[in-house]
């Protein structure tokens, strides 16, 4: 399991990300996270592929001062919008295949949303479990399978339709991870034993199908690629195939995932 695209983003499209994604689908899973592995006060805990932070954040909360957060991305845009948010916690900037972090440092690794990014994925598992402590935990989230997903499915389907194969190779790498028994597997060739693994059902909440589009072309590197009547032709069909989950107040859209929780192997 690799990954080709960098997903390297300027500025706009971090504070994007930030204003769209965040509140609209990330926020709904941090918690989740956190609970399954079982963050406490007193933790040291490392958030690798931070982005702007919703984790991190998430977990300092929870830690009310007492322990340690750290928040670690490649692209600089992204930590920038992280410290504007929060300027109180460590944001470092560095590669998930090499973290900049002593062995055992962290009681806690958490990657939620981004293993499916890593161009080595296996490689950035291995060094998780180098990072963590014999005794911690390493928590991941990735989106089930596309298949699974009844409105992403013929969202991507369409962007692609309309767009071309970059819209594939953007838009369809978000579900790459999403096979749960090749995701185990994944976890555990890097030293990690599978302890816990959930599969949630939850909800990316927009305000209309126009707003799920912008968030999902605004908030990547497809927002610097589409060109302006492609942009438009998206929103139009789009509109069309999500139209069974309009609801009262907006768009609700299902969103699939995995929650994986896995702890060092036994020697």
């Amino acid at each position: 399991m690799s990954a080709t695209e960098t997903f390297q983003i300027p500025l706009a499209a971090a504070r994007a990300y930030e204003s769209r994604f965040v509140p609209a689908i990330f926020a709904d899973w941090a918690p989740r996270l956190i609970d399954l592995v079982g963050v406490a006060r007193g933790h040291a805990v490392l958030d690798v592929a931070c982005g702007t932070g919703v984790v991190a954040r998430t977990v300092a909360d929870r830690l009310g001062g007492d322990g340690v957060v750290v928040g670690l991305d490649l692209n600089e845009a992204m930590l920038t919008v992280a410290r504007e948010v929060r300027e109180d916690l460590e944001w470092r900037q560095g590669d998930a295949a090499a973290l900049p972090f002593p062995d055992r440092s962290f009681d806690v690794v958490l990657c939620q949303m981004g293993l499916m990014f890593f161009p080595d994925r296996a490689r950035a598992l291995r060094e998780m479990a180098r990072v963590v402590a014999d005794d911690g935990r390493v928590g991941v989230v990735v989106p089930a399978s596309l298949d699974d997903q009844p409105a992403y499915r013929p969202f991507v389907e369409l962007a692609v339709e309309l767009v071309g194969e970059q819209a594939q190779s953007l838009l369809g790498t978000y579900w790459s991870c999403g096979d749960q028994a090749e995701l185990h597997a994944l976890i555990e060739s890097a030293g990690l034993r599978v302890l816990a693994s959930r599969r949630y059902a939850g909800t990316a909440r927009f305000e209309s199908a126009d707003e799920l589009v912008d968030t999902e072309v605004q908030g990547s590197p497809l927002a610097a690629r589409i060109s302006e009547a492609a942009y438009e032709r998206l929103r139009v069909g789009s509109r069309e195939v999500l139209h069974p989950f309009v609801t009262a107040h907006g768009l609700d859209v299902p969103l699939h995932g995995h929650v994986v929780v896995a702890g060092p192997a036994p020697a």
